[in-house]
Formats: C-alpha cells, structure tokens, sequence
C-alpha cells in the first residue's frame, strides 16, 4: 500500500495521553504514523472524558504529537456532566467546525474515519468526503442509539433519538465500509439496511510499550491491599453499567470467609452508592481504593490474585462487548471472572479464566471459590493464557494493519 497517504480520523471524544486515557484510535493513530501514514486525529477541546481540558485562543490548534501525527484540537465550550444538555450543543458545534477544516489541514485526506457514537458529526463528516471526493469509513464503538434506548431508558419516540437513528441509518448505507469493536454488531447493521460485505471487526487492544512501562503504586495506595488473602479485584469506573452491584452481593456471600478479600480502585457514579450498600451489610473484606493513574494499572492487577468485570444482563450485549478493561486484564497474567450474559467473550475464548451468568451473586461467588482452590500454580498458569492470546491477537501494531486494510479497501 501507499504509505504516502494521509488518514483523518473524526472522534470528537478523542484524547491525547496528557488529556485523557489517549486509548484506541492514539494507539492506532501512532501505529499508522510509524508505518509511513500522516495521520490526523480531530477531537474537542473540551469533553467530559478529558481530565485535562485543552485551552485555545483560537477556533483550532494543531499539535504534532510525533513524526506524522498529529491531534487537532476544536474549541468547544465547557459543560457540565455527560448528561448535559449543552453536551449535544456542543456536539452540533463541533459538526459545523468540521467543514472549516478545509483552510486548516494541509495535507489533504485520502479517506476520512468517523468514529460514533458522537453521531452528530456525521453531517460534518459527510460535508468533507464529498468536498475532497475520498471514501467515508464508519466506525462504531457503542450502538446508538440503541444504547440509549435499552440501556439509558429513552423512548424510540424522543425527537432525539429519531434524529439519531435516522443518522445511524444514513452513514450505514452512505459508508464506503463500517469496522466495529464489536465483534456481532453486523447484525444490527444488516438490520438498518447495510450490506454485510461492508463490515470489518476491529477489537480493542493494548499498547506494549505502555504496559511495559508502568509506573509503581504509592506506598498509601499499596498498604491498603492485603497481602495474606486471596485478592479478587476489579479497576475502572463504578457505574450502572459495570454491574458492581453484583459483586458486592458475592462479597456479602462470602462475608464469613476471612481468606478472602474484594478491593475496588475507581470512580464514577455508583461509587458512593456502593460504599454505603458495602456499610450497611456490615462488610469488612471490601476496600475502595481512589482512582489510580492509567501507568499505574498493571501495577495494581499484579496485586491482585483475580480480576473481575460484570456487566448488566440486556440483550444489546449479543452483538459483543468491548471494555478497555478486558485486554489490560488478559495482559496481566492474572486469571479473570467474568459475570457476562452476550457473545464476544475473550476470557472465555482465551481460556483465562472462569465466566458466569450476568446478575448472579451466587455464581461470582463459586467462581472465586473454585480459583482460589486451584493454587497459585494452576492460577499463574490460567492467567499464562490470556497473555498469551493479547499478545497474539490484540496489540495495537497488529490492529493497525488490520485497520489499515479496512481503510483502503474502500479505494
């Protein structure tokens, strides 16, 4: 393929490692760029995923981040929480600067990637691939807005949400090709009216050189962790969504237990909620540990003896899952339960760990049971595995080609 070519890739909640989590497409933005792409990512100035905002004195900056990347920032104004109204204000703000990015970028795109669910862009989006006459590649991370009808309560009636579905509609059938991370999705986008021949999967990954580069905990952060018990431990945001409830109830299953112990690291909506529900149980193998740094991550799992991630039990999880969380956890060595009722399950497939039934206290508990019977042996050996099967399937070099093809394919 022609390395010469230039790739813009539209996510309005994109971040840089300074800003945000930098995440899927920094990782496979920088991956292109090593292989000769100029590359493009053009995200908002200011989002509620930003940790730190990004301060323009004018309408767009452009920051090179290394040899043939480079982030282009549009200033947004602030609001308030992901919930706010003047966060889709802004959505339709960051649309309309799109189509001034023609007197911005120099080196014109040979395809443009459009990165939902910000699916408001699209209209932007659409504007410049028919002004430079290049392909237009959908990607969906989320299905919106099916996410907001089955998992957020919104009725399929909301003006909004037609307006949503009518956009999600039209960039199936105007996309030159569409790639997911989520494995099943093709079939809620055949059901839209896409052709099946358009679709690639493309899963999330991990950077190598970020996690072999981690940083080391704190010695506060490090003392609150036990070290005579066997550790089952989750990281990441304590939300609705990441059915932490669940885990609590097992906790409170295995209350009596003295060898067992839960220690959860993060933030997010639920977490107060959680803490109080832990209090009132009168649990005392439950630790609640402040967010940590993203460096720091695989520090914390090798402290930990199990891993755990739950989701709710809803059915938009047939079309697959794709948490951040699930390739750090595989990389970590450690062995993984997994409490998921859907298709997609890497642990499952990876054969690195124990998966159960979503909602189901009950089953967690027995599964963190049944690991802490095998010995540290057998658990190194289970937890061998998925590093194995990251380090073959997921990293983000690897990603990049499969990317890559996706992208021009569309030529």
């Amino acid at each position: 393929m022609d390395k010469n070519k230039t790739i813009w890739i539209i996510n309005q909640y994109a971040s840089t490692l300074d800003t945000g989590m930098g995440g899927r497409h920094f990782y496979l933005a920088q991956e292109l760029a090593k292989q000769g792409y100029k590359v493009y990512i053009v995200a908002g100035s200011y989002s509620h995923l930003l940790h730190t905002s990004k301060t323009l004195d004018t309408d767009f900056l452009i920051e090179k981040i290394e040899d043939n990347f480079h982030f282009v920032w549009v200033k947004l104004p602030k609001y308030s929480d992901a919930h706010s109204k003047k966060r889709i204000i802004n959505e339709f703000l960051f649309s309309k600067q799109l189509t001034k990015l023609t007197q911005q970028i120099d080196n014109t795109p040979d395809v443009i990637l459009h990165s939902s669910p910000a699916l408001i862009s699209y209209f932007g989006v659409r504007y410049l691939t028919r002004h430079y006459k290049v392909p237009y590649v959908f990607e969906v991370r989320d299905i919106w807005p099916l996410t907001l009808i089955k998992l957020g309560g919104y009725s399929k009636k909301h003006p909004f949400v037609k307006l949503l579905q009518w956009i999600e509609d039209q960039a199936y059938q105007k996309a030159d090709h569409v790639f997911s991370n989520l494995p099943n999705a093709v079939e809620h986008m055949q059901s839209r009216g896409m052709q099946k021949d358009k679709f690639t999967w493309i899963a999330n990954g991990i950077s190598l050189v970020e996690l072999d580069n981690k940083e080391a905990l704190s010695k506060e952060v490090r003392d609150q962790i036990p070290t005579d018990k066997f550790v089952v431990g989750y990281t990441g945001t304590l939300g609705e969504a990441n059915a932490m409830d669940y885990l609590i109830d097992a906790a409170n299953i295995l209350k009596d237990n003295s060898t067992i112990h839960f220690v959860l690291v993060g933030s997010g909506k639920s977490r107060s909620t959680l803490i109080k529900k832990a209090e009132l149980l009168g649990l005392n193998n439950i630790t609640f540990i402040d967010p940590i740094e993203k460096v720091q991550v695989q520090s914390m799992l090798s402290q930990f003896d199990a891993c755990y991630i739950g989701w709710q039990k809803k059915s938009i999880y047939r079309f697959g899952i794709a948490a951040n969380k699930i390739p750090e956890y595989l990389y970590s060595a450690k062995p993984i339960i997994h409490s998921f009722s859907g298709k997609g399950d890497f642990i499952e497939q990876a054969g690195a760990g124990i998966t159960v039934a979503a909602e189901d206290p009950m089953a967690i508990a027995k599964a963190i049971l049944e690991l802490q019977s095998k010995g540290t042996i057998e658990c190194e050996k289970i937890g061998a595995k998925g590093k194995a099967f990251v380090i073959e399937h997921l990293t983000y070099k690897k990603l990049a080609n499969k990317l890559e093809n996706t992208l021009f394919k569309a030529n």
